[in-house]
């Protein structure tokens, strides 16, 4: 039987790692609001790294809640939402303010900043959300734009979601 691949996200100090199992869902950019203020807020931290692309994008791996493994430093973990009690949190490791993952908690995925993969990660397929981007500023770096969420991000979502529907793992982030 055929083992699926894992790789491991640390945070810059290396005091917080997530252990992730198969492969990702997608990889995609996110040009929306709500992604631009959270990554701008987070950017804003003390040390913290540049998450937004030259194009105000966030960068994102997607896996499924189930094959997520938190290994060491859930005490250096804290949320950063952008407005009181929203649904989306977005997850920082405090001793170094590395961002880790975004969690739309109704969701069965979490987004990963791809910048917390130290080895090569798939290419993002596309950027999403565009119609946030400023007219006249919109890419020219080969990647499909999508003004929402495509029907094939959709597609992938849900194809993940019954597949998750038939493991057993639970996640525990």
């Amino acid at each position: 039987m055929k083992s699926s691949p894992t790789r491991i996200v640390s945070c810059r100090c290396h005091r917080v790692k997530i252990e992730l199992t198969g492969s990702p869902i997608l990889v995609s950019i996110c040009h929306c609001d709500d992604c631009q203020r959270g990554s701008a807020q987070i950017e804003s931290l003390s040390g913290a790294p540049k998450i937004l692309d030259s194009f105000g994008g966030s960068p994102y791996v997607l896996y499924r809640k189930d094959r997520v493994t938190l290994l060491q430093g859930r005490e250096l973990l804290f949320d950063q939402r952008i407005e009181g009690e929203t649904n989306t949190r977005r997850v920082v490791a405090s001793c170094c303010n590395s961002p880790f993952f975004l969690d739309f908690e109704p969701g069965h995925w979490v987004s990963f900043y791809q910048q917390r993969f130290d080895v090569p990660v798939p290419l993002a397929r596309m950027r999403v959300q565009t119609r946030f981007i400023p007219p006249g500023q919109l890419p020219d770096d080969g990647l499909p734009l999508h003004r929402g969420f495509p029907f094939g991000m959709i597609v992938r979502l849900l194809v993940s979601r019954i597949a998750m529907g038939i493991g057993k793992k639970v996640a525990n982030v």
